[in-house]
């Protein structure tokens, strides 16, 4: 399998189950209704990528546009099968979005738990590709989940030089 092989876009609706059963084989990100992956594949389409080998969904980022903050994306999820792992598709995946024009994006922000140690590499490797800075603050407290959850640092990425 080459790199070439695999093929990065936005999702349509006929991924969104292949996205769930994606994410839920994480066995590590919090899994969403079914219903969710459906709205992101159709709805927010533009700002979620897949990446497709052969005819499997191997590797999902969604995110959506904050509100009130203009031309900033919010990373949301990011699954990578563990197939193919090591193949750099989680950060382009997320330059996928963050390139396209359309949505004229200069700033990303995202939660990373502490102990995911490989996000936070794949959001330097975005930060020194375009040679910007990636700032982190407290955001949510475990405490502030109603089941156990570990707390999630806020990662603000930018700006941009596209």
């Amino acid at each position: 399998m080459s790199k070439s092989e695999i093929n990065i876009c936005k999702p349509s609706k006929e991924d969104a189950n292949k996205i769930y059963e994606l994410v839920k084989s994480t066995k590590v990100l919090d899994v969403n209704s079914e219903y969710l992956y459906l709205l992101q594949s159709t709805h927010f389409s533009d700002i979620c990528s897949i990446a497709t080998y052969e005819d499997k969904v191997i590797g999902f980022v969604s995110g959506y546009m904050i509100p009130n903050e203009p031309n900033t994306l919010f990373i949301w999820q990011v699954a990578v099968d563990s197939d193919f792992r090591g193949n750099d598709l989680a950060r382009r995946l997320i330059m996928d979005i963050v390139q396209r024009k359309e949505l004229n994006i200069n700033y990303l922000h995202t939660t990373v738990s502490p102990s995911n140690n490989s996000s936070i590499r794949v959001f330097e490797k975005v930060v020194n590709h375009y040679e910007t800075e990636m700032k982190s603050m407290k955001f949510f407290e475990a405490s502030d989940f109603v089941n156990q959850h570990e707390e999630e640092v806020l990662y603000k990425i930018g700006p941009f030089k596209k």
